[in-house]
């Protein structure tokens, strides 16, 4: 399991390209029938990646991180599969995932796997896990049940679909938000006005990108802000005093998790275009 530290903003703004990276962004996630887990001090969050090929993997805890005996002891998550068709089986019960379908699963849920139908074309599975103090059950919502909300607009570059999967009016959970942005053909910036919310965290993950694409995704506070340089399915970590924005080569979807304070999607502290430097 990598370990990542919270980061003074003060500490931040002399950070170079190098540390950067380090410290924030996840860069791979995907390795062939391995289960890759990322965990961040900003609000406990454990972000993962899951690519079962030829096998059959099952969710496990890293006791020497975690201090647990199975890996939602203490915790809930959020699965997105970003890949092909394949299963998640929790304690007996299976599941099956299409392309941008979303399940959550509760605290105490002892045995979780993954599996894909087609090796060739496997699964990709990406989570994130937060602290959880009462046990929410496990639902799976299809990306053909979840309600879009179409925003933006072509003239502003951000003509996007918005997928809410875990919230306040969707799938209950004890702290973790999630769901999913998709940008139309010819739309390239996302969060932007951007905005902090200092009650909450979240991570970005990029992916539908084509391969010699790229997002500049833009963080730090408001008016001492930097940026990361994001390929296909990679992750970034965004503490609650950076903003979250960015802006790419081409059109590209991204998955958003929250975690801290509130569950409100709307809780957000505006940042004006005239504020930003």
């Amino acid at each position: 399991m990598d370990i990542r530290y919270a980061s003074h903003p003060n500490e931040v703004k002399k950070f170079d390209t190098e540390r950067l990276q380090a410290e924030f962004q996840i860069e791979s996630l995907f390795t062939a029938n391995q289960v890759t887990l990322v965990y961040s001090h900003v609000d406990r969050f454990i972000i993962g990646g899951v690519l079962p090929t030829t096998e059959t993997l099952k969710l496990e805890a890293d006791r020497k991180e975690m201090a647990a005996d199975y890996f939602l002891e203490r915790r809930e998550i959020g699965i997105i599969n970003v890949g092909a068709r394949g299963t998640i089986t929790v304690d007996g019960t299976v599941y099956n995932m299409d392309s941008k379908d979303c399940i959550y699963i509760g605290l105490g849920s002892k045995e979780i796997t993954f599996a894909s139908d087609d090796a060739a074309n496997p699964a990709k599975f990406y989570f994130n896990s937060t602290p959880a103090h009462k046990t929410y059950p496990t639902v799976k919502v299809a990306i053909s049940e979840a309600t879009p909300a179409h925003l933006g607009s072509i003239n502003t570059s951000n003509e996007r679909t918005i997928y809410k999967y875990i919230h306040l009016d969707g799938i209950q959970s004890c702290q973790l938000v999630m769901g999913m942005t998709l940008l139309k053909p010819g739309n390239m910036w996302n969060t932007m006005p951007t905005h902090t919310h200092n009650r909450r965290s979240e991570v970005y993950f990029y992916f539908d990108m084509p391969e010699d694409a790229v997002v500049f995704h833009m963080m730090g506070e408001p008016q001492q802000t930097r940026h990361v340089v994001m390929r296909n399915e990679q992750a970034v970590i965004s503490p609650s005093w950076s903003i979250h924005s960015g802006v790419g080569t081409n059109n590209y979807t991204f998955i958003w998790g929250m975690a801290g304070e509130n569950q409100m999607f709307d809780d957000m502290d505006a940042v004006a275009m005239k504020d930003l430097k």
